[in-house]
């Protein structure tokens, strides 16, 4: 009766390590970064490496291969393209940087749970983190918290974030899946800081769940999903950085069920040189061109969502993709926006 009762103690711990292994919530499941989850959600078995794309006009030609780059990361997410063709991306607690042949170096050891990347004017890396925070994070001397609160109150969550050609930095705030509002939360939102200053201004709040964002390359247009939507949503981009004309842009296909019907559970977006959008969803990466025509999708090589994107690579020729402890990459007919990455 003692060795049966030693075994069934055993058996428990071990399921509750593999449970809690997952990163609470996780991102199993078409949950996303969204609101995200913690970085669980790892794909245990190593991804296919037989996967090609279909044919979607423009974007990629039919059987283009499904390249794995890395395998096995602790956390992956962002996917950050460099003027070199390296890419960084959030790994393993901090930040990482892969070149052109796959060599995997760490930039950051601890990132304080950066989620989202950018990089702004001065070459700075900025990181939304689920610390409640916007931070400069490289390099290393000029570490800075820009921003931790609005109108005296903490973030819910910094999300993802992109940086426009004067410096200004767009972040959003949602929750973790799962997670309960509280009294007193800021509404989910897009906020901006104004650049070279701490000033923020919110500058949306009229998204169900705000997750992935990026603009255009010229900076008029500020894209953005909606994890708890059905569309991928587009702003009018003013001067001083607010917002206008908020419009329904593309309809993505919906595959994330909740407990008010199917949802699109976008996480990560993109943009190349052409205009054409790339969400991560539980529907692979769906791709939309500048009408927000929905032009096709491109399966992860595993079963769960991929979480993340931005372009890198020779001529930034490549789409990097992070999510669940894994990078590929696909080569496309368009190249990213030289100077954002993503």
């Amino acid at each position: 009766m003692k060795s049966k009762a030693i075994l069934v103690v055993a058996l428990f711990l071990s399921c509750s390590v593999a449970l809690f292994g997952q990163g609470g919530e996780g991102r199993g499941g078409g949950q996303g970064r969204g609101g995200g989850g913690g970085r669980g959600g790892q794909q245990d078995q190593p991804p296919a490496t037989d996967k090609v794309t279909p044919e979607i006009p423009g974007v990629v030609k039919a059987g283009t291969k499904v390249e794995i780059v890395k395998f096995g990361i602790r956390g992956s997410d962002a996917g950050m393209g460099m003027r070199d063709g390296s890419v960084l991306v959030s790994a393993n607690g901090g930040v990482a940087k892969i070149d052109s042949d796959g060599n995997m170096t760490t930039l950051v050891e601890n990132s304080e749970q950066g989620a989202g990347l950018a990089i702004d004017p001065k070459g700075r890396v900025i990181a939304a983190q689920y610390t409640k925070k916007v931070s400069v994070i490289y390099p290393k001397g000029s570490e800075e918290v820009l921003t931790d609160s609005f109108e005296g109150k903490p973030y819910i969550r910094p999300n993802d974030l992109v940086v426009d050609k004067k410096g200004g930095i767009y972040f959003t705030d949602c929750y973790q899946v799962g997670a309960k509002k509280s009294p007193g939360d800021l509404p989910q939102a897009v906020y901006y800081i104004a650049p070279n200053s701490k000033k923020v201004i919110r500058v949306a709040d009229d998204i169900n769940r705000p997750n992935g964002i990026t603009l255009s390359a010229n900076d008029k247009i500020l894209y953005v999903n909606d994890w708890d939507g059905a569309y991928l949503l587009t702003y009018d981009v003013q001067s001083d950085g607010t917002l206008k004309n908020r419009k329904n842009f593309g309809k993505y296909d919906l595959k994330q069920e909740t407990d008010h019907g199917l949802v699109s559970g976008a996480d990560g977006l993109c943009v190349d040189s052409k205009g054409n959008t790339f969400a991560t969803t539980p529907a692979g990466v769906q791709v939309f061109n500048a009408k927000g025509e929905h032009l096709g999708n491109i399966d992860a090589p595993y079963d769960m969502p991929p979480q993340n994107c931005g372009f890198g690579g020779p001529n930034m020729s490549y789409l990097y993709v992070t999510g669940r402890g894994v990078v590929f990459r696909i080569h496309t007919l368009g190249t990213g926006v030289k100077e954002r990455g993503k």
